[in-house]
C-alpha cells in the first residue's frame, strides 16, 4: 500500500511540475491582485497564490500590500514544499526590512523550512531514524531559531522557536553518538573518543551525555588510556548509574574487540598462526624494516664481507639489544651512518 501511494505522489508531484505556468491578468488592480492571494491561500493553492504575489511586488514595488506580500510569500512558498524559494524571500525580506514589526515573523519562517526541510516524501511514508541522517539542514534550523530568540526574545514565535531547539539539539547529539559507534566499529578509537568528548562538552543536559561518556570509556580503554577510561567510567557511574552500558556496576563494552589474526589463523582455530603475535611496543612496519635489513644483508656476497686472518667471513654478534635500540634510519642505511 506504502508503494503505491509513493506512485501516486511521484506520479501527481510530475504532472505539477509538467503543467503550464500561470499567466495572471495584467489588468488587475493591487487590492484585486492581493485578494486573490489571499483567496488562493485559503483555498491551499499556494503555486498560484505564489503568481500572484510575485506580480503584485513587481507591479506595485512601493504600494500599500508590498510588504505583506512579500511576507506572504515566504509562507506561500513554504507550503508549496520550495524550501529555497522560501529562505531567499526570507533573507530578501530580513535584507530589505530589517526593522519592520513582523520581521520576527520572517526569521521563523527561515527557520521552520530549514526544520521541515529533512521530512520529504519518503520521511513521511517511512520509518526511517533522523538521527542517522545528515544533519545540516538540522544545525542550519537550529542557528536560524537561536537568532529569533536572541534577537526578538518577546516574539510570539520565541516560545515554540525554543521548544523546537530543544528536540534540534537532541537530534544532532544522537548523530554524533551514531558517528562516534561507527568509528568504534572501524577500531578509529581516537575519532570515537574525540567525539564522545564533543557531546559530554557541547551537549550537557540532553539524553546523549551519558552515551558520550561510554564511548569515551570504552576508546580509552581501547587505547590502554587506564586513568582517562577510569575518569570517564567514574563519571558515568555518578552521573548515569543505570546506563545501558553498565551491568551490576561493570562496564560492558558495546563492540565486542577486534580480532586481527589472518583468515588462515582463525579458519584453522589458532592452530596455524601465519603471523606471531606481536610484542608489546612492537609494529608490523617495524618487523618489516627488519626483515629488508636481514635480507639484503644475506644478499651480500661472501667475497665483499669482511673476513679473519683464516679467510673466515667475520659474522657480526647479534644481541637482543642490537635489534631492538636500532632506529629504522640505520636498518634503511644499512648502518652506515650509525
Amino acid at each position: 500500500m506504502q508503494v503505491k501511494h509513493l506512485l501516486l505522489i511521484a506520479i501527481l508531484a510530475l504532472t505539477a511540475a509538467c503543467s503550464s505556468k500561470e499567466v495572471v491578468d495584467e489588468n488587475l488592480s493591487e487590492t484585486e491582485l492581493y485578494q486573490q492571494a489571499q483567496k488562493d491561500l485559503d483555498n491551499n493553492s499556494y503555486t498560484s497564490a505564489t503568481a500572484k504575489l510575485k506580480a503584485l511586488e513587481s507591479r506595485y514595488p512601493f504600494g500599500r500590500y508590498a510588504d505583506q506580500a512579500q511576507l506572504e510569500l515566504i509562507y506561500a512558498n513554504y507550503k508549496n514544499s520550495e524550501p529555497e524559494a522560501a529562505k531567499s524571500a526570507a533573507e530578501r525580506f530580513i535584507r530589505l526590512h530589517p526593522q519592520h514589526p513582523n520581521v520576527d515573523y520572517a526569521y521563523y519562517l527561515k527557520g521552520l523550512t530549514s526544520f521541515d526541510q529533512d521530512v520529504g516524501l519518503l520521511a513521511r511514508f517511512l520509518p526511517l531514524d533522523m538521527t542517522k541522517r545528515d544533519p545540516g539542514a538540522a544545525r542550519d534550523s537550529y542557528n536560524e531559531f537561536a537568532q529569533l530568540t536572541s534577537r526578538y526574545p518577546n516574539s510570539r514565535y520565541a516560545p515554540d522557536a525554543k521548544q523546537r531547539m530543544i528536540y534540534l539539539r537532541n537530534l544532532l547529539a544522537a548523530y554524533e553518538i551514531h558517528v562516534a559507534d561507527y568509528y568504534l566499529t572501524r577500531q578509529a578509537y581516537v575519532a570515537a573518543a574525540n567525539r564522545g568528548r564533543y557531546v559530554v562538552e557541547n551537549f550537557q543536559e540532553t539524553p546523549s551525555v551519558g552515551d558520550g561518556l561510554a564511548v569515551m570509556t570504552e576508546a580509552y580503554q581501547r587505547l590502554h588510556l587506564d586513568e582517562l577510561a577510569a575518569t570517564s567510567l567514574e563519571t558515568l557511574k555518578l552521573n548515569y548509574p543505570n546506563h545501558p552500558s553498565l551491568k551490576d556496576g561493570q562496564f560492558v563494552p558495546s563492540v565486542a574487540e577486534a580480532d586481527n589474526r589472518s583468515w588462515l589463523s582463525k579458519a584453522t582455530l589458532g592452530l596455524i598462526e601465519s603471523r606471531p603475535p606481536l610484542p608489546p611496543g612492537e609494529t608490523r612496519a617495524n618487523q618489516d624494516v627488519q626483515k629488508q635489513f636481514q635480507d639484503a644483508k644475506d644478499a651480500i656476497p661472501n667475497e665483499l664481507k669482511p673476513k679473519d686472518e683464516n679467510g673466515e667471513v667475520i659474522e657480526p654478534p647479534e644481541t637482543e639489544s642490537s635489534n631492538t635500540d636500532r632506529s629504522w634510519f640505520s636498518y634503511m642505511t644499512f648502518g652506515l651512518f650509525d
